[in-house]
């Protein structure tokens, strides 16, 4: 699935089995939510955090899928073109990265 079709099927989904989406504000709360699960997991998978027994069902894919999917419907709402933001975002990276990366001592 490429990402404008990704931002057509979630925009189909919410219109039908979702009824319409969630104001702007209330999306982004939500956003966050997600990736504070996101978070939690990461901390007790590749951090110092243990586990507790209530994460013992988590699943990292399907918590990113949902961040996924909530940052969608709030470029949806927005008019935000994903694919054409991610192309320009990356020409930005790769012009005022070119070096930094390469001459950055703490990554060798």
């Amino acid at each position: 699935m490429t990402i404008n079709e990704a931002q057509e099927t979630v925009d189909q989904w919410i219109k039908t089995t979702g009824i319409r989406y969630f104001n702007e504000l209330t999306n982004t709360a939500i956003l966050m939510e997600e990736v504070g699960e996101v978070a939690r997991i990461m901390a007790r998978k590749y951090g110092e955090q243990s586990f507790k027994k209530s994460d013992e069902e988590v699943n990292l894919a399907d918590e990113m899928a949902d961040v996924l999917f909530v940052l969608i419907c709030l470029a949806n709402q927005t008019g935000i073109d994903l694919n054409q933001a991610l192309v320009k975002n990356l020409e930005k990276k790769t012009i005022r990265d070119a070096d930094r990366h390469k001459n950055n001592e703490k990554l060798k």
